[in-house]
């Protein structure tokens, strides 16, 4: 059962409130991303404010490219306690790492299409124009 003085929220108004389909949503649950969230009486998903924060932080892990098992990872061991936040912020920092390789990448192909884009666009100010039919 759920804690009836906090504001809870269904599974649909989760997903409309986060982007996070209610099926990723069940998913997360399932495999462990989630908490086991509260059940209403008649046994439907009632998500609280603590829900909703580890969804956001799920949703922005997802984002940054991290990998579910990752994430699996991570959350195990902030269940676990206190006690493992050295190696939580050593699987953040690794992660960050990744990024941060990836952003420079991404950055290097971004000049590459500029350098092609201007390309074109020389050429097609090269060309005279054709006439109409």
């Amino acid at each position: 059962m759920i804690d009836v003085t906090e504001e809870a929220l269904t599974i649909q108004q989760v997903a409309e409130r986060t982007g996070v389909s209610a099926h990723t949503l069940r998913y997360y649950e399932k495999i462990g991303l989630l908490n086991p969230v509260g059940r209403h009486e008649n046994g439907h998903r009632r998500y609280v404010e603590q829900d909703l924060d580890w969804i956001h932080f799920l949703k922005l892990l997802r984002r940054t490219g991290m990998s579910i098992q990752h994430m699996q990872q991570f959350i195990e061991l902030a269940r676990a306690g206190d006690h493992t936040i050295p190696d939580r912020v050593e699987v953040l920092t690794q992660h960050r790492r990744q990024l941060s390789h990836h952003i420079a990448e991404l950055q290097e192909h971004m000049v590459y299409l500029d350098y092609k884009i201007g390309h074109y666009n020389d050429i097609l100010d090269d060309t005279p124009p054709q006439p109409c039919e």
